[in-house]
This record gives structure tokens, C-alpha cells and sequence, in this order.
């Protein structure tokens, strides 16, 4: 029998290589490549230096690149089904048994011709990073009257609709300048990574509780997808299920480990009342599922909404 020929995917990510994220997405492929040998293997391009951040989905469903490591939320404009991810607080893990992840896959092949590979990084929460200590009125609520934030697709309907937040649009590869030249006084992110960008610098003071979750996932072209082998299509579903818990795991870990270097650089937690930190929770989610909601009705899914809002609902 003649040997059959290896298959190859292009792939890209969101964020620079030497960012904790990218470097876990580096390193599922490492996985892969070695678990595939002679069956299938993934060639790097690059992150956003070679396909900018919210070029990549759009490169991905047209063929441009194979796969793509993104945050679901850069695309949720084509798969309003993505705001049900980052207002949960599931993790991939989780998501996959519960057959919440089928769900999503089913919605990226129908709206934009990508399959949702997994949902990887999960367990991670957001929280808002300023550079001076964030004002707490009288009734534990923040006021962000005067402060400029930096916005991002994640997290736009919630700063700007219920915060009544000012917002300036930027991509995360240019926060630090705009931290450094006062272009912004805050922005929302993750429990990790403030270190890797440098953005500790200028950013001493965290506000609690935490919003949102990491939704960083990978997405195939689904032309290549079938394309691939039934041998292919398993190493990367099965390495895919393992990081999804691996990596979990491993930032959780890491989490723990840079809140502690933060403190000792002097970055502060700053909390809301506990009723207003309920209400902060609860309207974050609220936000981004009146956007789903909305981006739905557009084209006439709007029945999806309690479906996801089911499928994703905050865990008990």
C-alpha cells in the first residue's frame, strides 16, 4: 500500500509568542506534532505581527490560514453564540461534557464555516486594572465618571451599557503605549498575563470580584477540516480534550502565583460593597447576552438565546 500523505495546517494566534496564552497554545501544538508524527503536523505563521488579532477569524473561514487560537469574543459579530461563552462561568472541561461545546461547534459551521476544535485556557477570570485606585461611592458602587478605558470586544456591552463607561478601542498589542502615554487610565483582563505584556508597570490597583471568563479557542477552516484524514481528525480532538484540562490546571496554578508577585509589586485589590459586587457580576453577563440577543434577531435566530443561556449558565 503507498503511504498516505502527511497533513499540514497553517495556523496563527492572537496574541505575541511570548505571551502566557499563546505560549499554551504553542504548546498544544508541540503535543500534536509530536502525537501525529508522519499523520499530521501544524506550521506556525506567527501571531499578530504576521495576521492582526481581529483579522484571524475572517482569515481562517476564508481559507487565508487553517487554524486560528482567538478569543471566541473577536468574532462574535459572525457567532453572536461566543457571548455565551465568555459570560459563563464554565470552564472547557465542563463545557464539553455537557454537550455545550457540540452546541457551539454546530453554530460556528453554520454562521461563518469554522469548527469550534476546543475551548482551551478555560478557568480563567477577568477582572478591571487601573492605574490609580478606582472610586467606590457610598453604596459600594464604582464610578467610572472620568476615567478612560480601554474597550475590547469581549467586554464593550458591559462598559458601555451598563457602566456608562468611556471607551477607546484598542488591540491589547497597544495597551502599553496607551497606558504610557495616559491614552488610557484602565482596561479589563485576565487574572494572569499583566506581567508579560509589562502593563504592571503602570497598572497598581485591581478591582474585585472578577467578571467574565477566558474564552480562547481554537477554530479550523471546515473545507480543511474535512479534508483531513480520520487519523488527523483524532490526534487533534484527543489532544484537544487533554490541554483543555491540562492547561486549565496549569493557569489556575499560575494565577495563584502572580496574584502573589503582583502584590509584592505593589499592585492593589480594591472591592466592591457585596451588594454591588453581586449586581457587577450579574449585569456583565446580563450585557453580553442583550448583545447576543440582538446580533440573533438580526438574523433571525433569536431562539438560540435560552438555548446558549442554558447550555452556559453560571455553575451553582
Amino acid at each position: 500500500m503507498p503511504a498516505q500523505a502527511m497533513d499540514t495546517l497553517s495556523a496563527v494566534h492572537a496574541f505575541p509568542t511570548t505571551w502566557v496564552y499563546s505560549k499554551s497554545f504553542l504548546e498544544y501544538v508541540r503535543k500534536v506534532n509530536a502525537a501525529g508524527k508522519g499523520i499530521v503536523e501544524i506550521k506556525v505563521r506567527g501571531g499578530p505581527e504576521a495576521i492582526g488579532q481581529f483579522e484571524q477569524p475572517n482569515a481562517v473561514r476564508d481559507g487565508v490560514v487553517d487554524m486560528v487560537y482567538t478569543p471566541c469574543a473577536f468574532y462574535a459579530g459572525s457567532v453572536p453564540e461566543c457571548d455565551a461563552v465568555s459570560s459563563s462561568t464554565l470552564d472547557g472541561p465542563t463545557a464539553r461534557k455537557s454537550g455545550a461545546l457540540a452546541a457551539l461547534n454546530e453554530a460556528h459551521i453554520r454562521r461563518m464555516g469554522v469548527t469550534y476544535l476546543g475551548w482551551m485556557d478555560s478557568g480563567i477570570r477577568f477582572h478591571m486594572w487601573f492605574k490609580s485606585q478606582p472610586k467606590i461611592d457610598a453604596n459600594g458602587n464604582l464610578d467610572i465618571a472620568g476615567v478612560k478605558l480601554r474597550g475590547n470586544p469581549i467586554y464593550n456591552a458591559f462598559f458601555t451599557n451598563y457602566l456608562k463607561a468611556q471607551i477607546i478601542n484598542l488591540p491589547s498589542t497597544e495597551a502599553y503605549t496607551a497606558l504610557e502615554r495616559g491614552t488610557v487610565d484602565a482596561t479589563g483582563w485576565t487574572e494572569i498575563g499583566l506581567m508579560d505584556a509589562n502593563w504592571d508597570k503602570f497598572l497598581k490597583f485591581r478591582l474585585d470580584p472578577p467578571f467574565f471568563t477566558t474564552d480562547l479557542g481554537v477554530i479550523i477552516n471546515v473545507r480543511k477540516w474535512n479534508s483531513l484524514s480520520d487519523k488527523s481528525k483524532e490526534i487533534l480532538q484527543k489532544v484537544m480534550i487533554e490541554h483543555e484540562v491540562s492547561s486549565m490546571k496549569d493557569l489556575r496554578e499560575l494565577r495563584n502565583r502572580e496574584f502573589a508577585e503582583l502584590e509584592k509589586r505593589g499592585v492593589k485589590g480594591v472591592s466592591l460593597g457585596a451588594a454591588a459586587a453581586a449586581k457587577f457580576g450579574e449585569e456583565a453577563r446580563n450585557a453580553s447576552y442583550e448583545r447576543m440577543r440582538e446580533r440573533l434577531a438580526k438574523i433571525g435566530a433569536s431562539d438560540d438565546v435560552s438555548k446558549f443561556k442554558n447550555l452556559f449558565a453560571p455553575a451553582k
